[in-house]
């Protein structure tokens, strides 16, 4: 008789509690390869169940071959099904490394490129979420175009236009699940094993990796207080494009002035490679207004990368390319291979938080919040360290660049900061060219409140023996 304990207050139906322990017995060889099972009369009668639910058990095991009818003879295990188990590991924490970070209540985290969590416009977005999904056409809950939904196309060209001198057509975007998917695309688009990419140094550590999988060999410029040093670019005839942030360079802040672009745009005409774009977060510019975008100066040989993770949300996931002409029909195929199409109400609830202006209204509001915590950064900054330090790249964004005179940011210090209760990122994180950028770090403040940033620069003033 087969060894079954049934649980009739659990949850789990009594089939597919038979079913799972027959099948585990099968396949681990405690129920032998030609064993005969016993008839299903007999194992109702001695599990104290109903007849049809072994038979019901019995069907599945059979349908998915574990045993077999034999005329007259009854039911056996089937043979060669004898499966030797993985080892079993620990389970994996249901908490990830960068969600467990978040726990840690009295860690100040000048995290950078992250905005205001408690301030999305959460009202807004639910009645314009709840409108979307009252009034959209059934067609709307289908599969969807992979370039993105029309009216969002069509909301950002008009948007892109007036605020960045984006100069585009809907059909020239896709809608991607946030800039990091936007890079991933350019990857597959634009490199071959081999090819040489320029790219800024220092750089997004991630934008480094999504690169350099996708088989590039990657040309590092140095940059100074204006950006990539264009000047150095020459001796790369062949690039397959050219990588840059030129209204607010990741992460030492420059900002790339027209006779570079200008370089940029010619490079990328005599050699026939294109310009990458990433323009993450030049909307929360405090002196002036917005910087023009590069793109903008020749939209056939730039590509434009967006994304609302710095103005809205990290949770939407959702970003943007634009594209020349020339590459819109590989990018919306590698779009479909790749997820088939961005979430489809999620694109219409945004399209109408733009057109009706509330994006412009909450970039407005959030500017001003933004540029007070600024302010409050550099005061502690310069009032804990006076002369030992120089503020960097803070004319724009969700972060600024402390720049230390006698102090390199080893894992030793880097460890002593974090055993009081801060976190700062070495801007040597991001770098290509190692030993150069050593006594920087970046810190961003989008997330953190006034009371948050003071304590943080104390506790930061403490850790490297200030007094």
């Amino acid at each position: 008789m087969l060894w079954i304990n049934i649980d009739k207050s659990s949850d789990i139906p009594l089939i597919r509690q038979i079913y799972e322990q027959v099948r585990t017995g099968i396949l681990s060889g405690e129920i032998k390869a030609g064993e005969r099972l016993p008839a299903t009369r007999e194992l109702a009668s001695e599990l104290k169940v109903s007849r049809n639910v072994i038979l019901e058990a019995y069907e599945q095991l059979y349908a998915e071959g574990y045993i077999e009818s034999r005329q007259g003879s009854g039911t056996f295990v089937t043979e060669g099904l004898l499966w030797e188990q993985a080892s079993i590991e620990p389970p994996l924490s249901l908490i990830d490394d960068a969600e467990s970070k978040n726990t840690e209540s009295d860690i100040i985290d000048f995290r950078s490129g992250i905005p205001d969590l408690h301030l999305f416009p959460k009202k807004i977005w639910g009645k314009l979420s709840q409108s979307v999904y009252n009034e959209s056409t059934s067609s709307a809950f289908g599969y969807g175009n992979p370039e993105g939904r029309l009216e969002l196309r069509q909301a950002l060209c008009n948007y892109l236009l007036k605020t960045r001198g984006v100069r585009c057509k809907p059909e020239q975007l896709v809608i991607t699940s946030g800039a990091t998917q936007a890079l991933s695309l350019v990857a597959k688009l634009l490199i071959s094993p081999g090819d040489e990419v320029i790219i800024e140094d220092p750089v997004t550590h991630e934008i480094q990796t999504i690169f350099s999988s996708a088989g590039a060999s990657l040309c590092p410029i140095p940059v100074d207080a204006y950006g990539m040093k264009t000047e150095l670019i020459s001796k790369y005839k062949k690039p397959s494009f050219v990588f840059v942030t030129p209204s607010h360079q990741f992460p030492l802040g420059g900002i790339l002035p027209v006779q570079r672009r200008l370089q940029l745009i010619q490079l990328a005409r005599t050699s026939g490679c294109y310009i990458v774009e990433d323009d993450y977060d030049s909307e929360f510019r405090y002196n002036g207004t917005p910087i023009s975008s590069l793109q903008g100066l020749d939209p056939s040989k730039a590509i434009y990368i967006g994304t609302f993770s710095k103005n809205l949300s990290p949770a939407l996931r959702l970003g943007y390319l634009i594209l020349p002409f020339q590459l819109i029909e590989r990018c919306r195929n590698l779009k479909w291979f790749t997820d088939l199409h961005t979430p489809s109400l999620e694109q219409l609830t945004l399209a109408r938080f733009i057109e009706e202006g509330h994006l412009e209204r909450h970039i407005r509001k959030m500017k001003k919040i933004y540029q007070k915590r600024r302010e409050t950064l550099i005061k502690c900054l310069e009032l804990y360290f006076k002369d030992s330090i120089n503020i960097l790249g803070d004319a724009t964004g969700l972060h600024l660049i402390g720049e230390f005179i006698a102090i390199k940011f080893s894992d030793e210090v880097m460890n002593k900061i974090l055993k009081h209760g801060v976190r700062v990122y070495p801007v040597e994180l991001h770098t290509i060219k190692k030993s150069i950028h050593l006594n920087k770090i970046i810190m961003g403040y989008g997330n953190l409140t006034h009371e948050e940033i003071k304590e943080g620069i104390k506790r930061l003033s403490m850790a490297l023996n200030k007094k």
